[in-house]
């Protein structure tokens, strides 16, 4: 692997209350987009993707039940996806994965008429967002 470039994203690491439910939508959604299993242990597991990965973990020090993105801190990962039908294949397949749809009255341009996504929100109340590398035009 050639060395990252200086300032990318080294890793992110959430902290989830039940390691099975993310297990079921976050991990199948980052094997979907490519990533591999990097790391596994009794109360989680990391993917890598080039030289980021990304670690969940259900930590006995969590002060909280379920992931509120309107607070402080973070508030959803967006991931480029290849193109717009795999933006769509990903999204139908996702409901079997513990995901919603969110704002399905403005998909796939909730986020403006040349942002092509889809914004995904899973049971733990962790929100992602798919965006279509050369998305087609709104008209």
């Amino acid at each position: 692997m050639s060395r990252p470039t200086h300032g990318t994203l080294h890793h992110v690491e959430l902290w989830v209350p039940n390691l099975h439910r993310a297990l079921v939508s976050l991990g199948w959604l980052l094997e979907a987009l490519g990533y591999a299993v990097h790391q596994s242990w009794d109360g989680g597991r990391s993917w890598r993707l080039g030289p980021t990965y990304l670690v969940i973990e259900q930590s006995p020090a969590l002060t909280a039940e379920r992931h509120d993105r309107c607070r402080p801190g973070l508030n959803h990962l967006a991931f480029h996806v290849e193109d717009a039908t795999m933006v769509e294949k990903l999204t139908a397949d996702a409901v079997q994965h513990g995901w919603q749809l969110m704002f399905p009255e403005r998909h796939p341009y909730a986020g403006g008429g040349q942002h092509y996504a889809a914004y995904l929100e899973n049971d733990d109340g962790f929100e992602v967002e798919l965006v279509a590398i050369n998305p087609p035009r709104r008209n």
